[in-house]
């Protein structure tokens, strides 16, 4: 082979040379290039080969890993991004948070309902059995107790057309927003007492806050 054409070697023809040349303890003919190139050129092909498959590695346990983070976001961790004002003052517009799904919910827990391809937070008020009584003010009463509601700012009615007091059905949940005056939830009949194949989960934190 020429030594002209050492460089046009492709990587099969260039191990077939290097074993011929290193293996032996022949002195190389005049055609052949000189050992210590052959050699640095056998190194380079050598590191980029387990580069590659460092890199190959690499994005594949990315991918793994991309592709788990995905399903447990889906199956147990969903994180949604706040739409609307209907929980302000407790969670604002463009607020990101992390929910768990779970089958368990009590009285307070901040949640989110899936209504006609729309995902609402609202808050659990009462559960199946439970008697629910608002007043003219928006004061809420579970099963004869005043409610003490830290997290509501102004007290209202809100967009009502239900009759108190209101026993939630069994398999239900009474929700309401924290906006009370503006939030459509279980006051209204439009929307009324969610199921529990409707809850999406309830929220564990607030991974963003907006600048709101």
């Amino acid at each position: 082979m020429a030594k002209k054409d050492f460089k046009d070697l492709n990587k099969r023809e260039l191990v077939d040379l290097v074993y011929k040349m290193i293996d032996t303890d022949e002195p190389p003919s005049e055609e052949l290039p000189p050992t210590d190139e052959v050699r640095k050129v056998h190194d380079k092909l050598a590191y980029r080969a387990k580069l590659r498959k460092v890199l190959t590695s690499t994005i594949s346990v990315l991918v793994v890993v991309a592709a788990v983070a995905v399903l447990v976001s889906t199956l147990f961790l969903p994180v949604i991004q706040v739409s609307g004002d209907s929980m302000e003052p407790t969670l604002n517009n463009g607020d990101i948070i992390l929910l768990v799904k779970t089958k368990r919910y009590s009285t307070g827990q901040l949640c989110c309902v899936a209504w006609q391809n729309k995902l609402l937070l609202k808050r659990v008020i009462g559960l199946p059995g439970d008697s629910i009584d608002i007043d003219a003010d928006g004061n809420v009463s579970v099963n004869g107790r005043l409610l003490d509601e830290p997290y509501v700012i102004n007290k209202s009615l809100g967009e009502c057309d239900i009759s108190f007091p209101y026993v939630v059905p069994d398999g239900k949940m009474f929700v309401l927003g924290d906006r009370r005056d503006t939030s459509i939830d279980s006051r209204s009949s439009a929307i009324g007492c969610v199921s529990a194949e409707q809850m999406v989960g309830k929220m564990l934190f607030r991974i963003w806050k907006s600048n709101k």
